[in-house]
């Protein structure tokens, strides 16, 4: 059916013969006016595609840098744009390029060629809204800080299994990825167990409410630790923070670890491994007073930290010591009660990555509804 006037193109003959004009620089304004025609465009057919390919293509490599950047935010996201036009957009760089490695439905290989590499590409593509689990498992494997905080705040990114690990693993020294992660409601509270410590109040509760439901799953026993309690009171009482550490730490099974339980952010470190070693109530409440003044001092303190004994059983407590202290400590000898913790630092799971690929897996299209 022929078109009719109305949706014949606009005659730009005019400015044109102003593009030629070498006293003028007006290819910006005719690339962008173009642009606008051409998304505004309500068909647009064989002939309107090829006519705005030829004059895109001839502009895109004269125009200024923030030019090809609106044009390329405008032309990405649209179907019909010629992947010669967002090539030579990706080629552009700055700006331009990473308007379409974020919003063009498709990535090729040719347009993926024309981007480059580098770790600040990874992370544009990490933000996409269209991320699969296997291009979000390639990317993890970076190890590249930008990529995981583009990551961890593209709520759309489908967060799992090893993916996750690596991210929650590198979080343990990173604040701001560790923030990024537990803002994350989409994620399992039980997967996050080795940030506790930098995690608020409510968020804690609902890791250790996560943590308890999978130690219930297994068969609970007695850990037979109980008599460490007598020297672990003894060490505090005499004021032997180093050897109390030392005695701690060989009851749980991890011995040389270090937990630093004393330091304000890590309090609650203390409390739990007390209640991961089967310590008696009042055993941890008298080391609570003793083992250290600036606790000792504050009523609140030793009334959270009691709290916090109570509200969990030993088996909860020490998957979630083992989660927080992770690759720092190793739990030796643990007995069959003694559950390695799918977080734990002697977690199967845990293994090196694979070596990245040199470049990124294409993410899936997604299928347009007839």
């Amino acid at each position: 059916m022929a078109r009719s006037a109305a949706d014949a193109p606009p005659d730009l003959s005019g400015l044109l013969d102003l593009a030629r004009d070498r006293r003028l620089d007006m290819k910006p304004v005719l690339l962008r006016v173009q642009t606008d025609l051409f998304r505004a465009a309500p068909v647009r057919d064989v002939a309107t595609i090829r006519a705005f390919e030829s004059l895109a293509c001839g502009l895109i490599p004269t125009v200024d840098s923030a030019t090809a950047e609106i044009v390329a935010q405008k032309l990405a996201p649209l179907a019909d744009t010629p992947q010669s036009v967002l090539t030579l957009l990706a080629a552009h760089g700055g700006g331009a390029r990473d308007a379409v490695l974020a919003l063009s439905p498709v990535l090729s290989t040719a347009l993926l060629d024309a981007a480059g590499n580098g770790p600040e590409l990874d992370a544009v593509i990490a933000l996409r809204h269209d991320l699969g689990r296997a291009l979000v498992d390639d990317l993890s494997q970076r190890d590249e800080p930008d990529v995981d905080i583009a990551l961890a705040r593209n709520a759309t990114a489908p967060l799992s299994g090893a993916a996750l690990e690596r991210l929650v693993e590198r979080a343990r020294r990173r604040p701001d990825l560790a923030a990024l992660l537990l803002a994350r409601h989409d994620l399992p509270a039980v997967d996050l167990a080795p940030l506790y410590l930098q995690a608020d109040r409510e968020r804690r509760a609902a890791i250790r409410d996560g943590v308890a439901a999978r130690a219930a799953l297994r068969p609970q026993g007695r850990a037979g630790m109980r008599a460490a309690g007598a020297a672990l009171t003894a060490f505090a009482a005499r004021g032997e923070p180093e050897r109390f550490e030392v005695a701690l730490g060989e009851a749980l099974g991890m011995p040389g670890v270090s937990f630093r339980a004393t330091e304000p952010e890590r309090r609650d470190l203390l409390a739990l491994a007390l209640r991961a070693a089967d310590l008696a109530e009042e055993e941890a409440v008298f080391i609570f007073l003793r083992l250290d003044p600036s606790i000792a001092r504050s009523v609140e303190a030793v009334f959270g930290l009691t709290e916090l004994f109570r509200a969990m059983d030993a088996a909860t407590a020490r998957d979630l010591v083992a989660s927080i202290l992770g690759s720092d400590g190793t739990l030796h000898g643990a007995t069959p009660e003694q559950h390695r913790p799918a977080h734990g630092p002697a977690s199967p799971r845990l293994r090196p990555a694979a070596a990245p690929s040199l470049r990124p897996a294409l993410p899936e299209r997604t299928r347009k509804a007839r």
